[in-house]
């Protein structure tokens, strides 16, 4: 393909358009100290070795910190041939199986992706992934709209305590596209989605109605109460999911009587290291009669004529290159590498094995919340929990907690900014990498620090929020 740039009166129109002078302009927000007009900041040239020996610096001093934060990012045990097969040559290196003669095992294993995904989450059809699990949720809704046929507002029911970052990325994504969705509030005592915050939606167009499983905050919903009301009120419910957690509790494709229609999450937690952010994988299964708008690929089996098994792309109907401006998504591509250590993880743990992660998170938090609570700290929401849960502070967290990062320690996650109405407040979690030595040494730290900050006479909330 030529290369075909833009003219300078193509720029000037286009700057015009979004109202700045110059592109430079479009990079304002980054301070002046971290430019380089020149080349001259660039250092000399390294040796390998050298360079080897300064990027293990650099590592080092990042430590390696005793994590209690969970998030939507959690660090579980990925057993050593995960990554050791996914980054073989023929993994490592293999792109999109558009030829699929020569792509047959990446399409298989694509497919074992599949049927795992549809497996552990009770539902039809299963999509070859997506970005991360926050643009899973905003295709999900995507995929809603154009689904509910009978439903003609474009609104979705978004509870509160869905992912905050989940929330954002849906609204920026579909904002633009006329698309409303609707805020429903948690309950101040649960921490859950009540579902007679639905009441006064009753009757209304929605679309879709969004349900978290557990919720952001640790909590475990109402799944049932809330799939009905959506259903009854001619919505289709998209769920938002652990993986894990989906191997103890009842996974969508039970729930309420007719099981949600639409299902997404994270695919971080199944064989995916915490790497400073990044990259993740979205996944995104679906009842079968919406499988015609569901984006992304979808690989299936089949036979060749010679009556020898063999994979295809079978689906792929929001591609540009097929249907243009007809496509149903914009996403490109699927998080293929990250998949393939996904489905070796799910392949090596099993069923038993992720269930018995899932156990083992649940008993931590539980030992952990027993050992963090008391006078001055109380769990926040009287709700079942999953594996994280929210704890308030009598003193303000900022002093109790940058001790505990001076110690190595990551201990939760500040929920001020998110969700400022819950006061002194963070998000703790530990799965079954954390050992009763690792909860102890919080503990620990922990009360020395209360014990300090009280004999010193920093204030005290008389109600903890």
């Amino acid at each position: 393909m030529p290369f075909i740039p833009h003219t300078e009166n193509d720029i000037r129109r286009m700057l015009d358009s979004i109202g700045v002078s110059s592109i430079d302009q479009l990079f304002d927000e980054i301070p002046a100290g971290l430019r380089s007009e020149t080349m001259d900041r660039v250092p000399e040239a390294l040796t390998e070795h050298e360079v080897s020996r300064l990027m293990s610096q650099r590592a080092a001093r990042d430590g390696q910190p005793l994590c209690f934060i969970g998030a939507g990012a959690y660090e579980h045990h990925i057993p050593a041939a995960v990554w050791e097969l996914t980054t073989r040559g023929e993994f490592y290196s293999a792109y999109t199986p558009y030829q699929a003669e020569a792509s047959q095992g990446t399409l298989q294993l694509i497919y074992e992706f599949q049927s795992m995904m549809t497996a552990l989450l009770d539902m039809e059809v299963a999509n070859a992934s997506l970005y991360d699990g926050a643009s899973a949720l905003a295709e999900a809704v995507l995929m809603a709209i154009r689904a509910n046929r009978k439903s003609k507002a474009r609104r979705i029911l978004m509870p509160t305590a869905v992912h905050p970052a989940y929330r954002q990325t849906t609204h920026s994504i579909v904002n633009n596209q006329h698309i409303e969705l609707v805020e429903v509030p948690y309950d101040e005592q649960g921490g859950h989605t009540a579902p007679e915050r639905l009441a006064q939606h009753e009757g209304e167009d929605i679309a879709a109605v969004v349900i978290a499983q557990p919720n952001f905050f640790g909590v475990l919903e109402e799944v049932d109460a809330l799939t009905d009301w959506a259903h009854a009120n001619g919505a289709l419910v998209i769920a938002v999911v652990n993986p894990v957690a989906m191997a103890l509790l009842k996974p969508p494709g039970q729930w309420g009587e007719k099981g949600a229609d639409i299902v997404v999450g994270e695919g971080q937690p199944l064989g995916v290291p915490l790497s400073s952010g990044g990259p993740y994988f979205g996944f995104m299964c679906s009842k079968q009669q919406y499988v015609r708008q569901m984006p992304g690929r979808i690989v299936g089996r089949t036979v060749d004529r010679d009556g020898r098994t063999g994979y295809t792309l079978t689906l792929q109907a929001r591609e540009q290159h097929i249907r243009r401006s007809k496509a149903t998504s914009n996403i490109c591509t699927n998080q293929g590498l990250l998949v393939t250590a996904a489905t070796i993880h799910m392949a090596l743990l099993g069923g038993e094995g992720l269930r018995r992660v899932a156990r083992a998170s649940h008993a931590n938090t539980r030992k952990l919340v027993a050992k963090l609570t008391g006078e001055h700290i109380r769990l926040r929401f009287d709700r079942p929990y999953f594996h994280e849960a929210v704890l308030s502070s009598a003193l303000p967290l900022q002093r109790l907690l940058r001790p505990l990062y001076a110690h190595n320690l990551q201990p939760g996650y500040v929920l001020t900014e998110a969700y400022p109405e819950l006061g002194e407040s963070m998000l703790v979690c530990a799965t079954e990498t954390k050992s009763d030595a690792d909860l102890e040494l919080y503990r620990s730290h922990l009360e020395r620090v209360i014990e300090k900050q009280t004999t010193a006479g920093c204030p005290v909330q008389p109600k903890m929020a």
